[in-house]
């Protein structure tokens, strides 16, 4: 899908969407993730901008339905370092919660997520294939 088509579709997922969901993103670097994430919370109401929480780790929005954590284990190394940054109380908060790397998470990520893989279109460098759920 093109990136107006991935967009147009994150905002779908974000007005559908409901507290107390956590949507993991994986993909390679460049793959749309954040773009995606910004979709998403647009759709569900987000009205600041969304931007990328490298380094901050996590970034707290508010949305009329409940707040929105935007959170990138990138640079997360261990699972043990996911309490510094407030995993649990994240994760079960009855929020929106949206995560770039999951994977860094294993075995900490909630049961029940809402799995989303963004890849390169093999023929179509400006295109994305997405696999959700």
């Amino acid at each position: 899908m093109s990136e107006p088509e991935l967009i147009e579709w994150g905002q779908r997922l974000g007005a559908d969407s409901h507290p107390q969901l956590v949507i993991a993103l994986t993909g390679e670097l460049g793959a749309g993730k954040t773009t995606l994430a910004q979709a998403i919370c647009r759709g569900y109401g987000v009205t600041q901008p969304v931007t990328s929480p490298t380094y901050a780790l996590v970034h707290e929005y508010a949305a009329p339905r409940s707040p929105v954590f935007h959170i990138d284990l990138y640079r997360i190394e261990r699972q043990e370092d996911l309490e510094q940054i407030g995993w649990t109380d994240i994760v079960s908060s009855n929020a929106l919660v949206i995560v770039e790397w999951p994977e860094r998470a294993g075995d900490l990520l909630p049961a029940g997520h809402l799995p989303i893989a963004l890849d390169y279109a093999p023929d179509k460098p400006d295109y994305r294939v997405l696999l959700a759920g």
